[in-house]
C-alpha cells in the first residue's frame, strides 16, 4: 500500500517543500501584520484586516486567478519580476509556494494576533521604564510571550499549504514534477481508471504528515510554555 512510485514520491517531496517555503516566507509578514492589527491605531485598519482575511471567504479558484492576473508573465508584478530579476512564478513550484502562502496567511495572522492581544502590556511597560527601547522590549519580552502563537500560526500555515488545491492548480496548473502537489496528484488519480489505490496511498501520506505536524506543534508549544513558567 505504501510502495510509492517515483511520481508519487515527487508529489510528497514537492508538497513538503512548498509548505515549508510558504510558511517561512510568510512568517515575517505575518508577525508584522499581526502586530499592526493588534496594537496599531491608524486609518484603514478595518480595510487591512478585511484584505488579510479575504482568502478565507473567497473561493480558492478566485484567489488563484487573481494571482495569475497579478503574478503571471503578463501581469504587472509578474512581468516586472521576470524582466528585472528573471523570477517567474506562474507554472513553477515557487508560484505554488506563493499561492499556499496567500491561502494560509490569514490563519497565521489570526493565531499570532490573538497571542499578541493576550500579552500583559504592564510587562512591556515595566521593561520600557527600565530604559529598554521598543525594539528591545519586543525582542526580549513580547516575542518570547507570543512564541506559542507564532508556532501555532506556522503549523496552521503549513497544514493549509499541504491541503491547498484550488488556488494552486489555477495559478500554476498540475505539472508532474514541477507543480503537482499531493492534492493535485490525488485529484489526478481520481480522474483515471484504476487510480483509486494511488489516491488512497497519497491520502494516507497526507493524513500522516498533517498529524505529525500537529503533534510536533503541540509538543513544542508545551515545552515553550513550561520554560516560560520556570523562568
Amino acid at each position: 500500500m505504501l510502495d510509492l512510485t517515483p511520481d508519487e514520491w515527487n508529489a510528497v517531496r514537492l508538497s513538503i517543500k512548498v509548505g515549508l517555503w510558504a510558511m517561512a516566507g510568510s512568517l515575517p509578514f505575518g508577525i508584522l501584520i499581526a502586530l499592526l492589527l493588534a496594537r496599531g491605531k491608524f486609518w484603514g485598519k478595518s480595510l487591512l484586516n478585511g484584505v488579510v482575511h479575504l482568502p478565507l471567504v473567497l473561493p480558492p479558484v478566485v484567489t488563484g486567478y487573481l494571482l495569475l492576473l497579478s503574478f503571471g508573465r503578463r501581469g504587472p508584478i509578474g512581468s516586472f519580476l521576470a524582466e528585472n530579476f528573471g523570477i517567474v512564478l506562474s507554472f513553477r513550484w515557487t508560484g505554488a509556494a506563493l499561492a499556499c502562502a496567500v491561502m494560509g496567511f490569514p490563519l497565521m495572522v489570526r493565531a499570532i494576533r490573538l497571542s499578541i492581544e493576550s500579552v500583559d502590556r504592564r510587562l512591556e511597560q515595566a521593561a520600557g521604564t527600565l530604559g529598554a527601547s521598543p525594539a528591545w522590549v519586543f525582542a526580549t519580552v513580547t516575542l518570547p510571550l507570543i512564541l506559542p502563537g507564532i508556532v501555532a500560526g506556522m503549523i496552521l500555515s503549513f497544514a493549509k499549504a499541504m491541503g491547498e488545491f484550488g488556488a494552486t492548480i489555477t495559478f500554476v496548473s498540475n505539472i508532474p514534477g514541477e507543480t503537482q502537489t499531493l492534492p493535485s496528484a490525488i485529484y489526478t488519480f481520481t480522474q483515471v481508471p484504476g487510480g483509486d489505490a494511488g489516491a488512497l496511498r497519497l491520502t494516507l501520506i497526507s493524513v500522516a504528515i498533517s498529524m505529525l505536524a500537529l503533534v510536533v506543534s503541540e509538543m513544542f508549544a508545551r515545552k515553550v510554555g513550561q520554560r516560560m513558567v520556570v523562568e
